[in-house]
């Protein structure tokens, strides 16, 4: 197994358990994320998103997380993978199951430089949000919103948690 393959199945494995500490352990100090919902560049910002992501499920949904993973293929530069996630959306209380496809990149000590997660918005905010997701699940004004109100929750959660 590539070293990098490894640093993949580290950080799936702990975040399964919902353990920030090792996933932080798996990110590069120049470390830049992106999905649906975040944009995201430094260490801080990354590793910070998700300790704010366990914490909150932690507190009010670890009843009903859930993640498996499969697909991780890794080598020198670059890696991806395949995870699902069962859990209560924290905002709405509803349940989401979230298909997800991983692609990385990594740098010469094996840490993640680049992350890039991809999932079908739409069906996600149909989950989540309900009617309003039903709705306006396609448009970019939902997008936009849902980006804006995820920015947000993250600057707050790393005010109160200093690092």
């Amino acid at each position: 197994m590539h070293p990098n393959q490894k640093t993949l199945e580290n950080f799936y494995s702990a975040f399964a358990r919902l353990d920030a500490d090792t996933i932080a352990a798996c990110y590069a100090p120049d470390a830049q994320f992106d999905d649906e919902a975040f944009s995201l560049r430094g260490h801080r910002e990354v590793t910070g998103m998700w300790r704010m992501l366990c914490e909150a499920t932690k507190a009010r949904g670890a009843d009903v997380w859930k993640l498996t993973y499969s697909g991780i293929e890794a080598d020198t530069r670059g890696g991806k993978a395949h995870w699902e996630a069962d859990y209560r959306f924290s905002a709405t209380g509803r349940m989401v199951h979230n298909v997800i496809d991983g692609v990385f990149e990594f740098n010469e000590q094996g840490l993640i430089t680049r992350h890039r997660d991809r999932f079908d918005f739409w069906a996600w905010s149909r989950q989540a949000l309900g009617a309003p997701g039903l709705l306006l699940g396609w448009t970019p004004l939902l997008r936009k919103k849902v980006r804006a109100q995820a920015a947000s929750n993250l600057q707050k959660y790393l005010a109160s948690h200093k690092t």
